[in-house]
């Protein structure tokens, strides 16, 4: 089952795209687009389709700026606000969901990130994690990352922002010739996830 609409938050309307299966979810993945993109990225669609045949509600959340046109991003704070209310209501309309798992790509990773504990996730799933701006390894963003719940980054070798360091509790697969946009093999990327989360008991 696949629905759209928008969800009133601080900084406007977001929008959220559920797909669900056939069955009641115990496990809702949310999931955010990057920076300048859309929730139509490669790599989010492959995890949606893919999740959702395990078992797994898959809510993709357009931030407020994107639904208003604009492609520069809103402030971190800002996204955080946004999210943290379009995340609370989609658990309100899911009362059946034991697990909450946040993720998405880039920018909305990082978002992902800050939430985690504020939202009472269980885990996070960081696609193309920009662990520093093109060009200035000297700022680091790995303390988003350090969130002591369990968390999956998958990023490509080649990514220009970077590759994560796994920790106590951050896995880091790497996927070989892939850059940010992780464009070359979405399923594979996909496949990674879900090993994952049916590792830590999250899929069937």
């Amino acid at each position: 089952m696949q629905r759209s609409d928008e969800i009133t938050t601080p900084r406007g309307p977001a929008r959220v795209d559920v797909d669900l299966p056939r069955s009641r979810p115990s496990t809702l993945l949310v999931l955010g687009h990057g920076a300048g993109g859309g929730i139509d990225a490669p790599d989010l669609v492959a995890l949606r389709d893919t999740a959702v045949r395990a078992g797994l509600g898959v809510a993709r959340v357009t931030q407020p700026y994107r639904v208003a046109g604009r492609r520069a991003p809103a402030p971190a704070g800002q996204l955080d606000e946004a999210w943290t209310t379009v995340v609370g209501d989609l658990l309100r309309r899911q009362p059946g969901v034991r697990t909450l798992v946040v993720g998405g790509r880039s920018s909305g990773a990082r978002v992902a990130c800050r939430t985690a504990r504020a939202v009472g996730a269980a885990g996070i799933v960081a696609l193309a994690f920009p662990l520093h701006p093109p060009g200035r390894p000297e700022r680091s963003r790995a303390a988003e990352l350090e969130t002591g719940l369990p968390t999956l980054v998958v990023n490509g070798d080649r990514d220009p922002f970077g590759v994560p360091v796994a920790g106590p509790t951050v896995r880091v697969e790497v996927r070989p010739g892939e850059r940010h946009d992780l464009r070359q093999d979405p399923p594979g990327t996909a496949d990674l996830v879900l090993a994952w989360l049916r590792r830590q008991g999250w899929a069937g």
